[in-house]
């Protein structure tokens, strides 16, 4: 088979272009130094030849003998580096076009002048190694070449008698763009503005306790790149980071992103450590820009994953005031929630976490009630799928109010000349009618009778009802109170003999516990009657009271005359809850569970344009 090899692709690439994907010819394959991991192949352009290091995740490429002696490759990914003045090729990732060929063109070793060395006869004269075969066949290239190789350059013994001290080489790493590293890389450096900086966040392993914070950094060219930092790298650099800002990185290492908790389009994450430098910039170098967005229109948000991070950006029609909210891990936090009209003729609902809705949502909040509708940016946004798709802040969200960008002007420019008056429908709970627009509203007759829950995932379902009975002989049980990280343990804790609590999962013992729900409830609308299963959140939202005042009414004060009234008030109050339905075993036996997810306290009002809305869509 004829083939046509890139023809001065070495030298294109030793003097640094790395773009051009050419075809080349291997005609040695060898170890590279004493290292059996890495291997280096002798290529050809058919003009020169060079040696080039593979990175170590294709050896198995030649273990295989997919890549052999005579093989015409296409380099895909590579780079190419100096090392004490030589230049040597880095191949990251490569393709086979012809397994095996034969010896194509003419060429020669590649001169460097700076790094060749001189022998007694004024030049050096590299010969084909002794063990080189190379394959046979038609081929319309000379066929009988001996090509001669470079031999392995043998340095002569060191001198050091009066040169004075070794100096190790200071000088500073070489920026590059954030898109060029890699892990195979020695020393580089790296300029980049700070886009974002997460919390300060603690967590409990089975190594022990630590701490760990990330930040999230853009360089001129556009590319993006997340760095973490642990325990004592912590120490150093929290304070020093600052968003905004630029600061020129080095000596960090890079390993495989962690998609749970990078969103950012790099496969790689700097991981900071003794040795690593962070200095800040005085210039603020106007060629890297403030923040880079990649915006989804509120339409598409629909079809998004759950859990998915983007960037949105909208018209804030609705702001709700900011209320505190109790979280899965006990802490209590507060929340608040907008609503985001854009032009693709849709709406979604945005809910702050935190200290958003204190700083941005306060400023919001004012905006609005002074009858503007102000545009907002959401960078890094999460997209939850509960009750319809809405976006909510994380740590390393951000939030730009009016911002002075094209995208914003041009949804200003839509709103004021119109868009504000166009209708849009909801792809998210609307909270000025408090309902899902996309619920899927079932009955208990119809849960039972369209058997829910015995499929392999969980059915989720919306049902008005009313709690008709609360089991109370048995209501909630003692948690363990220690954190995990950010999180509660909420484990089953047990009594010891010494009058404390014990926690198994923590193997640790304290003289407090936590009391948290357990409900069991019965709930009813016309067609019927079900049990369902509460925890901590939904049986507060329910009972009304903590779980722990409860437990110290019926059990320490004894007064079992108030603890029945305090229940009994609650029995018969109208809910919308959302439920998750899935068959479990218990022993032999197969039962459907329902747990209550969400309790919310009948809205009459946004029912009534719920129940309207239904009846037109049936008259429709």
């Amino acid at each position: 088979m004829s083939v046509k090899l890139t023809q001065n692709a070495i030298s294109a690439i030793l003097g640094g272009d790395l773009n051009l994907k050419p075809l080349v010819q291997v005609l040695d394959i060898k170890s590279a130094g004493k290292s059996q991991d890495r291997l280096r192949l002798l290529v050809s352009d058919s003009v020169s030849t060079q040696y080039a290091v593979i990175a170590s995740q294709l050896n198995e490429k030649v273990f295989d003998g997919e890549i052999r002696k005579g093989s015409v490759v296409q380099l895909i990914d590579y780079m190419c580096n100096t090392i004490q003045t030589r230049k040597i090729i880095l191949i990251l990732n490569m393709e086979t076009i012809i397994p095996e060929c034969a010896i194509i063109g003419n060429p020669k070793v590649l001169s460097e002048p700076q790094s060749a060395p001189s022998d007694n006869n004024g030049g050096y004269h590299p010969r084909i190694p002794s063990n080189m075969s190379a394959p046979t066949g038609n081929s319309n290239t000379t066929a009988g070449f001996r090509p001669t190789v470079q031999p392995a350059y043998q340095p002569p013994a060191p001198n050091y008698r009066n040169h004075g001290s070794i100096v190790k080489n200071e000088a500073p790493a070489r920026i590059i763009p954030i898109a060029a590293l890699n892990p195979y890389q020695g020393r580089w450096a790296i300029k980049a503005r700070v886009t974002a900086k997460g919390d300060l966040r603690r967590y409990n392993n089975a190594r022990g306790d630590g701490k760990v914070f990330s930040f999230d950094l853009l360089d001129s060219d556009g590319g993006e790149i997340r760095v973490t930092c642990f325990n004592s790298v912590v120490d150093r650099f929290y304070d020093s980071v600052e968003v905004g800002k630029v600061y020129v990185v080095s000596k960090g290492s890079l390993k495989p992103a962690r998609r749970d908790f990078n969103h950012l389009k790099n496969e790689w994450e700097i991981f900071l450590e003794a040795a690593s430098t962070l200095e800040r910039c005085e210039d603020e170098d106007s060629k890297i820009p403030q923040q880079q967005f990649s915006f989804t229109p509120i339409s598409e948000i629909e079809n998004v994953v759950n859990n998915s991070i983007l960037d949105v950006i909208g018209i804030v029609i609705t702001v709700n005031p900011s209320v505190p909210i109790t979280r899965k891990n006990g802490m209590e936090t507060q929340k608040r929630t907008l609503v985001l009209k854009d032009g693709s003729s849709r709406t979604v609902e945005i809910t702050l976490w935190g200290e958003f809705c204190n700083k941005e949502g306060r400023a919001l909040q004012e905006i609005f009630d002074s009858g503007l509708s102000p545009v907002l940016a959401v960078k890094a946004g999460k997209v939850s799928d509960f009750s319809g798709k809405s976006v909510g802040t994380i740590s390393s969200s951000q939030l730009f109010i009016n911002p002075d960008f094209p995208e914003a002007h041009t949804l200003r420019n839509w709103f004021d000349r119109g868009g504000k008056d166009t209708a849009a429908l909801s792809i998210s709970r609307d909270p000025s009618q408090g309902g899902p627009r996309n619920e899927i509203r079932k009955t208990v007759a119809q849960i039972k009778n369209e058997g829910l829950g015995r499929g392999e995932k969980p059915d989720w379902v919306t049902l008005k009802a009313a709690i008709s009975f609360i089991k109370t002989d048995s209501f909630c049980y003692t948690a363990c109170p220690l954190m995990i990280g950010d999180r509660q343990c909420s484990k089953k804790v047990v009594s010891t003999s010494n009058n404390r609590w014990q926690c198994d999962r923590c193997n640790q013992e304290f003289d407090e516990c936590d009391y948290r729900y357990l409900l069991q409830a019965q709930v009813q609308d016309n067609t019927g009657l079900t049990w369902v299963t509460a925890f901590q959140e939904t049986g507060e939202e329910i009972l009304g009271c903590s779980a722990k005042d409860l437990y110290q009414l019926k059990h320490e004060q004894e007064d079992d005359m108030k603890f029945m009234e305090l229940v009994r008030q609650r029995l018969f109050h109208q809910f919308i809850l959302r439920l998750k339905i899935k068959e479990e075993r218990y022993g032999e036996e197969q039962k459907v569970k329902v747990t209550v997810m969400k309790a919310e306290k009948v809205n009459f009002s946004a029912e009534s344009r719920y129940l309207l809305d239904s009846i037109s869509r049936v008259s429709a």
